[in-house]
């Protein structure tokens, strides 16, 4: 299947979807992760992983 035709069955464009397809979204809604988990057959652990970065302070957490 085409990233076109993916963005298509999902609803999202092919730019975002580009954008999820390399790595480099900050977010994911879940009603996006549920369309593609619909159209690829798949579960969401199969498409996303944890990148442990840098630690970052919490607003709540700044005094």
């Amino acid at each position: 299947m085409s990233l076109t035709e993916l963005a298509d069955r999902v609803g999202v464009t092919v730019a975002n979807l580009s954008i999820l397809k390399t790595g480099k979204a900050r977010a994911v809604r879940f009603s996006t992760l549920d369309a593609l988990c619909r159209e690829l057959e798949c579960q969401p652990g199969d498409l996303l992983a944890h990148e442990p970065g840098p630690p970052e302070a919490f607003a709540d957490d700044a005094e």
